[in-house]
């Protein structure tokens, strides 16, 4: 991972191969007055976690057209990785055309850099991601491709990946891709997945295109982690090592799973020695004003909101930042925090509540802090902001999100296949709710947390699921079911500009968007006419004229990585 900043001008080699271009370096910060940044190599199993995101021989389609030979060499690609699809319609080449599916087709950098498309924090083009074809004919996900820089960044309460909160760990994560819908194994197909990834790691020759750009290593080489047969740079730690002549192809997976964790706990955005944001144009105006860029310890996330804007208020002259301070090498876009993000942040952070309703006519209410917490810019819970009812009525017409028809516990678990996403143990179950809405279908809609809440095939994650509601002394599940239903994870803000299209549905292209939508939907909710609504929807308070601001505000979250 790099983060790019003035002195540090981006290149890019284009007879390099792609996969050598995919490949990112992390930076620590070194202390200095200009606060440069100095490159150092990647830990080993970090370097073999990106190795295996980048793999493409995992996939069924691989297996399928591989004739057994863990080192053969396509005749032809998945059709799915021909091109890569975008919002406008426009079909760009396919970074890993002739190839079969990756991690990181879905989850881009720089790979479309050369076409004008920018990068991105590990996310693709699309509304959805394309995946292969199979016989169940589903042709994209469910969802919107979450960025994954910061997706493992620390914290002190419980970790939810997905946009449903599906799974607890990184390990748990990249098992489940590994041998899933995404690189086109059906449900019913895990053990064949589990014996096709366990051969291509024992079988590897480390004489492939991919291999070379890591050392040129077999995998069999790297996980056994002898000093004899490998440099220093790819010599893996104890605990990620494994005889994989001798491991179960359970316990294959379980190492790849460590090493893709470590990779993505790796993906970051770019903090100084004290771990305090410094990148942004909003980190630079909060360290030039002097203000604290992050709670000290002890100090609740509330109480640190209150006294920033109490130390903000204060200052009356505050120092703004111009691209005299510094500029972006990737983004096309200014440095700078002056008025206009300035007044976009008070919106931002003024909070609802406490007879701010009747100070309305006098400032706008963002309350946007509720859920998007700093310094990371999410709270890691989950909300219903109404994105899921837009979309379904946009098919369906107003009002049709409030009848459709969504089972108690009781009706759902008596009848897992007709309601719950296919799993290994239920491998014919239809997952009616959770799908894109179809005018042919208006059974179909996404109601995100409410599908993994009290779901036996997600046995897990469900201790931590039941502390988002710390309120329930003796939580009930029939009781706490309904308050799930279309609930998703709260995105951080953070690089927002390498991130479009916007929200779990992918519907919104433009930061001004999503603005408008939360207009419209905190209206809605005050109105009682928001199934389930975010209770922090209703203390929102937003007008035409706030748009701009905000989105400035939101755009100086923005910093340089690659």
């Amino acid at each position: 991972m790099v983060v790019a900043n003035c002195v540090m001008a981006a290149t890019s080699d284009s007879t390099t191969s792609q996969a050598a271009q995919a490949r990112h370096r992390f930076r620590i910060p070194k202390a200095s007055a200009v606060r440069l940044q100095t490159f150092k190599a990647d830990p080993p199993e970090v370097a073999l976690g990106e190795r295996l995101f980048l793999e493409t021989r995992f996939a069924q389609f691989f297996a399928a057209h591989a004739k057994g030979d863990a080192n053969a060499i396509l005749s032809e690609g998945d059709p799915v990785l021909a091109s890569t699809v975008t919002t406008s319609g426009q079909s760009l080449p396919g970074p890993f055309a002739g190839m079969s599916m990756n991690c990181r087709a879905c989850h881009l950098v720089a790979e479309q850099g050369a076409y004008g498309r920018g990068n991105r924090t590990y996310s693709d083009f699309g509304r959805r991601s394309p995946v292969p074809a199979r016989e169940d004919g589903r042709q994209f996900t469910a969802r919107n491709s979450p960025p994954i820089v910061n997706a493992l960044v620390a914290r002190e309460c419980d970790m939810f990946l997905h946009n449903d909160g599906e799974f607890g760990s990184g390990v748990d994560l990249a098992k489940a891709t590994f041998t899933g819908r995404n690189f086109g194994w059906l449900p019913a197909e895990r053990p064949e997945a589990l014996r096709h990834i366990a051969q291509i790691i024992r079988e590897d020759n480390g004489k492939g295109q991919l291999a070379q750009e890591f050392g040129g290593y077999s995998y069999r080489q790297v996980l056994g982690g002898s000093s004899s047969e490998i440099t220093e740079d790819y010599l893996v730690a104890a605990e990620f090592r494994l005889n994989v002549r001798t491991a179960s192809d359970e316990q294959i997976l379980d190492a790849m799973a460590r090493a893709i964790e470590a990779y993505m706990r790796s993906l970051r955005y770019s903090r100084d020695e004290r771990f305090e944001y410094d990148s942004s144009p909003y980190d630079v105006f909060l360290e030039k004003n002097k203000l604290p860029r992050r709670p000290t310890p002890g100090q609740s996330t509330r109480y640190y909101i209150r006294y920033l804007m109490t130390m903000l208020d204060d200052i009356k002259e505050p120092r703004f930042v111009t691209p005299a301070d510094k500029c972006f090498k990737m983004l096309k876009q200014d440095f700078r925090f002056g008025p206009r993000e300035l007044a976009g942040m008070k919106i931002f952070f003024a909070r609802g509540g406490n007879g701010a309703a009747s100070q309305v006519k006098n400032r706008s209410i963002g309350n946007c802090v509720a859920c998007h917490t700093p310094p990371h810019f999410t709270d890691f819970a989950f909300h219903n902001t109404g994105a899921t009812q837009e979309e379904y009525e946009s098919v369906h017409g107003d009002g049709a999100f409030a009848k459709l028809f969504v089972p108690e516990l009781s009706q759902r678990a008596t009848n897992f296949d007709a309601w719950l996403p296919a799993t290994f143990h239920h491998p014919r179950a239809s997952g009616t709710l959770c799908e894109i809405p179809s005018a042919d279908f208006p059974g179909r809609a996404d109601l995100g947390l409410w599908n993994i809440f009290a779901n036996p095939d997600h046995l897990a994650i469900q201790p931590a699921l039941l502390r988002l509601f710390p309120e329930q002394r003796n939580p009930d599940a029939s009781v706490l079911l309904p308050q799930t239903l279309a609930l998703f994870k709260t995105p951080t803000l953070r690089g927002l500009a390498m991130s479009p299209p916007y929200l779990h549905t992918g519907q919104k292209d433009s930061l001004e968007d999503v603005i408008r939508f939360y207009i419209k939907s905190s209206a809605l909710a005050r109105a009682g006419a928001l199934r389930n609504a975010a209770p922090e929807l209703t203390e929102m308070r937003l007008r035409d004229d706030d748009v701009e601001p905000l989105a400035a505000f939101l755009q100086a979250l923005n910093e340089d990585y690659e």
